[in-house]
């Protein structure tokens, strides 16, 4: 069976400072990489991006991440013929979106693990199901279609790159394992949150935190691309 995932001590580490930073700044989730300058000024510390990815939305659109360029985006990952924790995660998810989803700056990627039965079509239809299926800032996408070669590894990468737990489960509900993590981020593809999505604290939290993302993105933009 899938274990749950736990935040390695520095994401721990890096979540207590959030909460006694008078900034409220979200911390930046992950590996990272203090490199030394060549001026011998103070060493740069480079973190880690979601990796690149090419996929198929329900609309049969290729989206990158360029897609979400100047945009903070919730990850999550699910499949369509999910018997079990996906109805509990996207009803979650569609209450943050209620709240939030017409924010410019802010957008929704939910990866089918399954993309051998998860066609565009079956995207597509849902995406309806959810009342999704005009909602241009939510993409349910596929690493299959005109997306990834090797469509079923690249999305378990892509899962464990945002510290999400999923993988085949031939004891699981509908043949599948997973752990209903949201992941928040960045416009510059730092993770700064995760979020567990069966427990309404959490979902709670990131419906707090978020806000804070999001002035942080606005106040990065150029002053023209605010007005």
């Amino acid at each position: 069976m899938l274990k749950r995932l736990f935040l390695l001590p520095f994401l721990a580490a890096s979540l207590l400072t959030a909460c006694t930073d008078p900034a409220a700044r979200l911390p930046i989730l992950g590996e990272r990489d203090v490199r030394p300058r060549a001026d011998g000024g103070p060493a740069d510390t480079v973190f880690a991006t979601v990796p690149a990815f090419k996929l198929t939305n329900q609309s049969g659109e290729i989206i990158t991440n360029q897609t979400f360029a100047g945009q903070a985006y919730i990850a999550d990952f699910f499949f369509a013929t999910c018997p079990g924790i996906c109805p509990k995660m996207q009803g979650e998810l569609l209450k943050v979106y209620a709240k939030y989803g017409q924010d410019p700056q802010l957008a929704f990627l939910s990866h089918t693990i399954d993309p051998a039965h998860d066609t565009v079509a079956v995207l597509r239809d849902y995406a309806d199901r959810l009342g999704m299926g005009k909602a241009k800032n939510w993409h349910f996408a596929t690493t299959g279609a005109k997306g990834e070669a090797s469509a079923k590894d690249s999305v378990f990468l892509l899962a464990k790159a945002y510290y999400t737990a999923a993988e085949p489960d031939k004891q699981a509900p509908g043949g599948f394992a997973h752990n209903g993590t949201f992941a928040l981020v960045d416009d510059q593809g730092h993770i700064r949150g995760l979020y567990d999505s069966l427990n309404p604290q959490e979902v709670d939290r990131l419906m707090t935190e978020l806000p804070i993302l999001l002035a942080e993105i606005k106040a990065r933009q150029p002053a023209v691309a605010r007005q």
